[in-house]
């Protein structure tokens, strides 16, 4: 009777926690306004606090704004903002899957429909952060919204309809951390709001106010969001209009440090607080970007599909290893960060539940080139006085796809890359922001050897120079 007792004891004190912990998630405050109901921010901030609420170090939930007509915040509604999350890939050599059913979100508002709605969250003082992702073409200023659209279409000029209430409340402002994948997002979102309370005629207190009261963070991030999976995984949840999913790695670099307030570092997220997001972005780009533009070329001639099986072939994994290693490490500096960031890379290539096809990263690869790769082989001829071997040899790959094979980019890109010879593309200015004539013999060489032997070949040839 007495271990009954102690049972029933243990069944009631279980069934109250969890009751009284469904009501505190039910109960919590709204206080970050998200803009953008897509995949990546589900799975990235969504995620984020989600795990932050669960640890209880965090109390709040987010409402999430529709940024374009026609998006999903009413089917997002219809399954009361709830979904499932799968976190998969490689986590220090281990596979790794882990599910969540993230109750982030309190509501979606599509402020087409119910604008009075989005206007009211202006006047409630429970929110801090504002957080968003519009896509790459979302913070830009569109004159022809006005001040009297019932929304703007823009999202700065949105956001700026916003403000000029919640600062006519005589509320203080937010904290802006935008996820768009632009240079200084940020400061161009704050831009892009002066910009429209100048083109409408505001008060300058409201100038005074944006810049007194509210924080516009530079910030960078990184993580490879899949979305719907088209695997088994999916008949798990048929009812989940909005099951996601994403790589394990994660990594958040914000200007700033709100870490009281967004205990993201505590509850052990990849995020960084820092007064300068450049170094970390140089790191992003000339590692991560700067590997998958130095190999496309190359693994798309060598016949290979997407980029884990060029991780499962000796050749192309040699040489990505030595371009990453001797040539990208060498010259942007190794330190704690740069290494780190550069080991991950090699996990998150060889994701098995990530089928990244090289076609799709060759979209627009000469452009991609001179801003991801292009430095980095400019940096190591000033530092060592010659030219990196593989680095060199992914520019000839890069011309002699374009020349035989079908690239996808501008038509005057393809023209030229097509129709030119190695010397007068090598010097072609608007291609590369400055003229490459140094490079045009050690090209050509690595041009006619390709040629000659095939990629695969050419990459076992200069791995052994």
């Amino acid at each position: 009777m007495k271990a009954f007792t102690k049972i029933e004891n243990l069944f009631i004190y279980t069934t109250n926690f969890f009751k009284q912990f469904a009501e505190s998630v039910i109960n919590m405050k709204e206080t970050i306004i998200q803009f953008g109901e897509g995949n990546f921010l589900r799975g990235f901030f969504d995620y984020f606090l989600h795990v932050m609420n669960k640890n209880g170090l965090y109390d709040g939930k987010a409402v999430v704004i529709q940024p374009r007509e026609g998006g999903k915040c009413g089917l997002l509604n219809e399954q009361n903002c709830k979904y499932n999350l799968y976190l998969q890939g490689i986590d220090n050599g281990e596979i790794k899957k882990e599910h969540y059913f993230i109750e982030s979100v309190s509501r979606g508002i599509d402020p087409y429909k119910s604008f009075d709605e989005y206007m009211s969250l202006a006047e409630n003082p429970d929110f801090k952060f504002v957080v968003s992702n519009t896509t790459e073409a979302g913070i830009a200023f569109d004159d022809s919204c006005s001040f009297n659209d019932k929304p703007c279409k823009s999202f700065p000029g949105k956001l700026t309809q916003l403000l000029y209430k919640r600062y006519k409340s005589g509320l203080s402002g937010f904290i802006f951390l935008p996820c768009e994948l632009i240079d200084n997002n940020g400061n161009e979102l704050k831009k892009c709001v002066l910009k429209y309370a100048e083109a409408w005629g505001l008060e300058d207190s409201f100038v005074t106010w944006i810049n007194n009261e509210n924080t516009f963070s530079n910030t960078l991030v990184d993580r490879i969001v899949t979305g719907y999976p088209d695997d088994e995984t999916a008949k798990l949840h048929k009812e989940d209009k909005f099951l996601d999913t994403a790589e394990i790695f994660h990594l958040w670099v914000i200007e700033g440090n709100f870490e009281d307030e967004l205990p993201l570092k505590k509850t052990g997220f990849n995020v960084v607080w820092t007064n300068d997001v450049k170094p970390y972005k140089k790191i992003k780009v000339r590692i991560l970007n700067g590997a998958h533009t130095s190999l496309v070329a190359g693994a798309i001639l060598s016949g290979l599909e997407t980029v884990g099986q060029a991780m499962g072939d000796e050749t192309a994994f040699a040489f990505l290893n030595k371009v990453m290693k001797e040539e990208i490490l060498s010259t942007i500096g190794e330190n704690e960060d740069s290494i780190a960031f550069a080991n991950s890379v090699f996990d998150r290539f060889k994701n098995p539940f990530i089928h990244h096809k090289w076609r799709a990263i060759a979209l627009n690869s000469v452009s991609k080139f001179s801003v991801r790769v292009l430095p980095t082989i400019l940096e190591y001829k000033e530092k060592n006085n010659k030219l990196p071997e593989c680095l060199t040899m992914s520019l000839a790959f890069l011309i002699y796809f374009y020349k035989n094979d079908s690239p996808e980019d501008s038509q005057s890109v393809v023209e030229i890359m097509k129709g030119d010879s190695i010397e007068d593309i090598l010097k072609n200015e608007a291609l590369w922001g400055e003229n490459l004539s140094d490079m045009i013999d050690a090209v050509t060489e690595y041009y006619n050897k390709i040629d000659t032997v095939g990629a695969k070949d050419a990459m076992k040839w200069i791995l052994s120079e």
